[in-house]
């Protein structure tokens, strides 16, 4: 499909650059494709009401890494240039792929001081060589810690990766610490969060249980490329970053009995969405751990999730195309011009939409 078809206007203000307090306060747009009405204005704490007993929600319950690091690179003989990277993707105990900022400026070779100066092994300090370059700015760091040392160090010297449409317009603080993390963060390994969940509370959690509605938790770790707007000009042409993720076994059991006595499998977000149908290719969800690179577009046939919810997303994203392929692509352009014209806050930190699938599904 053409990805202009996805593309949209949307006004600034309607960015949400905090999210609102209480959690459960956002708003909640439910969309029922084929019902009357199709769109109804609702609130995060009314999901338990707009769910049944017996239905399951599956979570990501990955952690986010505070993977933006600003440093300095070091040439001999040449000038300091500042230079910020995106860890995105670990490859070994001492190497993380990265976007980097500006990659143009960077060589196989050089070194980068991220933090304060000095010793790596100093408190505040993390050094690193760049190993390799790749298209549009990635390079492969080795850094002079490893394992659990790096951890720490990336912990130290890091910041939150807030979304560059937040960052443009305000600086990260204290706050984004706690705000950027869901409440189900317990796997660390993701450089974005997975938003939908971020709406979460243990009061409203304990509202579900009291309806009957499970929780099950599955891990995806979230990379960069995931939020990043489709440069193709047909999907057909956009090739998605692989994310690894985890389905337990308990967890595929589980949620292969929902299924059997009819209950529904709602997912939180879209990364929970890929996995699920990552790993349920044959209709019956199994264990799975691995990397997908799932690119659901309208067309695609559901094989085991009945609804999701999730943010509302950038234009000519794959995650809209996501929605589109389970409400259908009409009914995603109208639930997207409501959401504006309602005055919805949009994105990480935004309002949330509940989808049902179209009722030919």
């Amino acid at each position: 499909m053409r990805v202009d078809l996805f593309d949209f206007e949307l006004p600034p203000e309607r960015i949400a650059l905090r999210p609102i307090e209480p959690r459960e306060a956002a708003r909640l747009l439910v969309v029922r494709p084929g019902v009357v009405p199709e769109l109804e204005d609702r609130h995060i704490r009314d999901l338990p009401d707009l769910l049944a007993p017996g239905d399951a929600l599956v979570a990501n319950d990955t952690r986010v890494l505070p993977a933006r690091l600003d440093g300095l690179r070091h040439r001999p003989g040449g000038s300091d240039v500042r230079v910020e990277a995106m860890l995105h993707k670990r490859t070994a105990p001492d190497r993380w792929l990265a976007l980097a900022r500006p990659g143009k400026r960077l060589a196989v070779g050089d070194r980068i001081a991220f933090g304060s100066q000095g010793n790596a092994c100093l408190l505040g300090a993390l050094d690193a060589t760049v190993e390799g370059k790749g298209e549009g700015g990635e390079i492969e760091l080795r850094f002079d810690l490893a394992g659990v040392a790096l951890d720490m160090a990336i912990a130290d010297v890091g910041h939150m990766p807030l979304p560059p449409y937040i960052a443009a317009r305000r600086a990260e603080d204290v706050r984004d610490r706690a705000d950027y993390q869901t409440m189900f963060a317990d796997a660390e390994g993701s450089v974005a969060a997975p938003t939908a969940g971020l709406h979460f509370t243990p009061a409203l959690v304990d509202a579900l249980a009291a309806r009957g509605v499970e929780l099950h938790r599955v891990t995806l770790h979230v990379g960069a490329g995931t939020f990043l707007p489709v440069k193709a000009e047909d999907t057909a042409g956009h090739r998605m970053h692989a994310e690894w993720g985890e389905v337990s076994a308990a967890t595929a059991e589980a949620l292969n009995a929902v299924k059997a006595r009819g209950g529904r499998i709602v997912t939180i977000g879209s990364t929970a969405t890929r996995l699920i149908e990552s790993a349920s290719a044959s209709g019956r969800l199994e264990a799975w751990r691995g990397e997908t690179d799932i690119f659901i577009t309208p067309g695609y046939r559901f094989r085991f999730i009945d609804a999701m919810m999730t943010n509302f997303h950038l234009p000519r994203s794959t995650l809209v195309m996501l929605v589109a392929a389970l409400v259908g692509h009409d009914a995603q352009k109208r639930a997207y011009a409501h959401a504006i014209d309602a005055g919805y806050r949009f994105y990480s930190y935004g309002d949330a939409c509940l989808l049902f699938p179209e009722r030919s599904r």
